[in-house]
């Protein structure tokens, strides 16, 4: 079964576990989409929003959004020695802010989008970043242990309003060995909104260990939705049937009109709760591929 920390909320400070067992991933979510990911060898960050309550996230075009939420972790607490690489889903000021493009190093690797990678390279001086077209692939190595990054559709607004908003990825994390054997399959929705373009994802990997799904119902100006609310979310179970699932992306600011309960809600009617994963900010899980893990 999943395993939680036997503290709810560790302290910042708190020292993270240790390497977790052979063939799973350690995973602490520090909030919204930030997630710290061990697997093995390499330790991986995902969407690196480290904006404290209060403070505002820039969406472009003059729009803010304050957030709500602390982050679990400050960004100089992160194991800095120990961060292979940066997935970042896409350019958005709520999954990379100002205080991640100061406190983090300018060598680290990013996988991005191409959009996301020209713009960190170009304007934030991160040289080592790797933009991926849909269903490229890029191959990190850590010693034994190994990630292929997969980008895969996403779709953050309905319409030409796509248009207006950063290019998004979702992001399918394949992990294993120096055997090239995959062991753990997971899944980061990204950004993204249901929408015909996702039924792909399960056609070409109907086997996902866990899914970390981007909620929120993230609403801007005019009522635009531009993130799965509960509903969307559901579906999108629904059509994955991963065999875990991880909500993110809740709860943290103002623009997020959907909250974590009515997918919770939403979920177990439709009789996916065995499925869900809970994780709370500063916890951790642990994921392994087998049934029961």
């Amino acid at each position: 079964m999943p395993h939680h920390s036997p503290n709810p909320a560790p302290s910042p400070s708190a020292p993270d576990p240790a390497k977790p067992p052979e063939g799973a991933a350690d995973i602490r979510f520090i909030g919204n989409a930030t997630l710290l990911i061990r697997y093995g060898d390499l330790t991986l960050l995902t969407d690196p929003n480290f904006l404290h309550r209060g403070q505002r996230a820039h969406l472009g075009y003059g729009l803010v959004s304050r957030r709500v939420t602390e982050p679990a972790l400050d960004v100089t607490e992160l194991p800095h020695e120990d961060l292979d690489a940066v997935v970042l889903s896409h350019l958005h000021g709520d999954h990379f802010d100002r205080v991640a493009r100061r406190g983090l190093d300018r060598g680290l690797p990013f996988v991005t989008t191409p959009h996301g990678s020209r713009v960190l390279q170009g304007l934030y001086g991160f040289r080592r970043a790797t933009g991926l077209r849909t269903w490229e692939t890029h191959t990190l190595r850590h010693g034994d242990s190994t990630v292929r990054v997969t980008s895969l559709p996403g779709r953050h607004a309905p319409g030409p309003a796509r248009f207006l908003l950063p290019p998004v990825m979702g992001s399918l994390l394949e992990f294993g060995d120096g055997t090239g054997e995959t062991r753990l399959v997971v899944y980061l929705s990204g950004d993204t909104l249901m929408y015909e373009g996702l039924r792909e994802i399960a056609v070409r990997h109907p086997d996902i260990h866990l899914a970390v799904l981007h909620l929120g119902g993230t609403t801007l100006p005019g009522g635009l939705v531009v993130t799965m609310d509960a509903e969307q979310g559901a579906d999108l179970l629904d059509l994955l049937r991963p065999r875990r699932a991880m909500p993110v992306h809740y709860d943290d600011y103002t623009v997020f009109r959907s909250p974590l309960d009515d997918f919770l809600t939403e979920a177990d009617r439709r009789g996916h709760a065995a499925r869900l994963l809970r994780c709370a900010p500063g916890e951790h899980v642990t994921v392994g591929a087998g049934a029961g893990a």
